[in-house]
C-alpha cells in the first residue's frame, strides 16, 4: 500500500469515526466503499475490527440511553443473518462482491432517506438484525438497517443501542470469518495502523455529538454512500 493510498484511507477512517460517534451510524458506509476501491483485501475484516473499539467507546459514553429489549431482539436476528453473510462472502467473486457492496449501500441509503417515521416492533427489530447480519458479514456494511428502525428515536438512544448491537454483531461476524479462514495477520496490521486516525475522529466527536444535529450529518453520509456505491457498481 502506497503512502498516498494509506493517507486517503486514514482520512476516511478519521472522518467516519467522527460521523459515527456523532450520529450513531456511517462508519462502514464511508470506509467500506473506499477500501473496496483502494484495498479490497481488507473488506470486510479490517472494517469490522476498526468498528469494535469505536463502538465500545460510544456504548460506554451513552450507556444510560440503551434500549435493552430492542438490542436483544436485534442480536437474535443478527446471529441468524451471520450465516447468510458468510455464505455470500465465500460464494461470490470479487467483482460480484463489489456489485453487492455497491447495491447494498445505495438501496440501504435510499431506504433510510425515504422511510416514514415509525416505532419499531419486535418483528421489525429481528428483521433488521437478520439483514444486518447478512450484509455486515459479507461486506462490512450493517448500519443502514439498524439506523432505519431507530432513526426517529432519540439521538442518544440510537447511538447507544446501535453501538451495542454493532459490537456484539461484529464479534459474531469476525468469529465466523476466522472459522472460515478469512482472517489474516494483514487485517490486524492494517487495523492497528489505522487506529490513531480512528481515535482522532472519536475524540473530536466529544465536541460535536451534543451540538451537531444528527440529520445534517446523516444526510451527508447517505448521499456520500450513494455516490460511493454507484462507483462500486460501475467497477463491478
Amino acid at each position: 500500500m502506497s503512502l498516498a493510498v494509506f493517507a486517503v484511507i486514514a482520512t476516511s477512517v478519521m472522518i467516519a469515526g467522527l460521523v459515527q460517534a456523532t450520529t450513531g451510524m456511517g462508519f462502514a458506509l464511508i470506509v467500506a466503499p473506499i477500501l473496496a476501491l483502494l484495498a479490497p483485501d481488507l473488506v470486510p475484516v479490517s472494517v469490522l475490527m476498526l468498528m469494535m473499539p469505536l463502538n465500545v467507546y460510544v456504548a460506554w459514553r451513552e450507556w444510560g440511553a440503551l434500549d435493552r429489549p430492542g438490542a436483544t431482539w436485534i442480536t437474535v436476528g443478527r446471529f441468524l443473518g451471520t450465516f447468510g453473510g458468510l455464505w455470500l462472502l465465500t460464494t461470490l467473486t470479487s467483482s460480484l462482491l463489489d456489485m453487492l457492496i455497491g447495491a447494498v449501500t445505495i438501496l440501504a441509503a435510499i431506504a433510510t432517506l425515504i422511510a416514514p417515521s415509525f416505532t419499531p416492533n419486535r418483528r421489525a427489530l429481528v428483521a433488521a438484525g437478520v439483514v444486518t447480519g447478512v450484509t455486515e458479514t459479507a461486506t462490512g456494511i450493517g448500519g443502514p438497517p439498524l439506523a432505519l428502525v431507530y432513526q426517529h428515536q432519540g439521538a442518544g438512544r440510537m447511538r447507544s443501542t446501535l453501538a451495542v448491537c454493532f459490537l456484539v454483531g461484529q464479534m459474531m461476524s469476525l468469529a465466523m470469518l476466522a472459522w472460515a479462514g478469512r482472517v489474516s495477520a494483514s487485517h490486524f496490521e492494517a487495523a492497528i495502523m489505522l487506529l490513531p486516525a480512528l481515535a482522532v475522529g472519536a475524540l473530536v466527536s466529544r465536541l460535536t455529538h451534543g451540538r451537531v444535529g444528527g440529520r445534517p450529518l446523516r444526510m451527508f453520509v447517505l448521499l456520500f454512500a450513494i455516490v460511493s456505491g454507484a462507483v462500486l457498481l460501475v467497477r463491478g
